[in-house]
């Protein structure tokens, strides 16, 4: 939606959710292959090693956003964030259960943390959303997370659907969502209030938008490559995590 009018807070709500529903990476065949059951363990595989580069710099991203608020108050907000992911030295974060379940479905985690093998459009897709939470405004730094409110519905499909379709891996496996259901709808409500309270201009409204669409543009690239590298056609680039599919 591009107009150089002020859109109402509701009017610009409803244009965020519109760019979820056509690009939220939830439509992309790989997914749909994934909790379909279409995968095998190698594919699989590829997937929770590729995906936790992602997840490992999800914290790298959101220390860097959060040196960026002028206020103690927000920093703290957006603390927490890194705090679930890196977890706070007496209990796990995200990025440790996403190791479970990387060694859940047979990946080495020596290997795994190393980034060994990992798509270089993954590093690439990655690491270009670390920059332009760097690079870009903090209000485009902040909508550049709403891609959470989308997320709990994806996680519901992918659990379901993946403990329904492979009998070797079980609930302790996909432990990494179970927290993400409260979390991703607690973050997400903040990053919109915040949002809406700083897109105060029509030029700011636009680049909030782009902001979401871009970072629906990294999610669904990561699942691109992985489709290509060992789906179809079955390219897997030299030096790239390559079993015997």
């Amino acid at each position: 939606m591009k107009t150089d009018r002020l859109l109402t807070p509701d009017a610009l709500e409803a244009a965020l959710r519109d760019i979820g529903a056509e690009r939220y990476h939830i439509h992309h065949p790989f997914h749909k292959k994934l909790h379909g059951g279409e995968l095998n363990r190698a594919q699989v595989q590829a997937w929770a090693l590729n995906r936790y580069y992602y997840q490992a710099m999800i914290p790298v991203k959101d220390a860097t956003l959060m040196a960026r608020f002028p206020t103690a108050e927000e920093r703290r907000e957006w603390r927490r964030r890194v705090v679930d992911h890196d977890g706070d030295g007496q209990s796990i974060g995200g990025v440790g259960r996403w190791m479970k379940l990387a060694e859940g479905v047979g990946l080495d985690p020596d290997h795994v943390r190393a980034g060994a093998g990992i798509l270089p459009a993954t590093r690439f897709a990655v690491d270009a959303y670390v920059a332009f939470v760097r690079d870009r405004s903090l209000v485009e730094a902040v909508a550049s997370s709403l891609t959470e409110l989308f997320s709990p519905v994806i996680i519901a499909e992918r659990v379901s659907g993946m403990l329904a379709n492979y009998d070797w891996i079980t609930k302790d496996t996909l432990a990494y969502f179970t927290p993400r259901l409260t979390q991703a709808r607690q973050d997400s409500d903040w990053a919109l209030a915040y949002v809406m309270a700083h897109a105060s201009t029509p030029e700011a409204q636009q680049a909030v938008l782009a902001a979401l669409r871009f970072k629906c543009d990294v999610l669904w690239a990561q699942l691109d490559a992985l489709h290509h590298a060992y789906v179809v056609p079955g390219l897997i680039p030299p030096g790239a995590f390559c079993p015997e599919i």
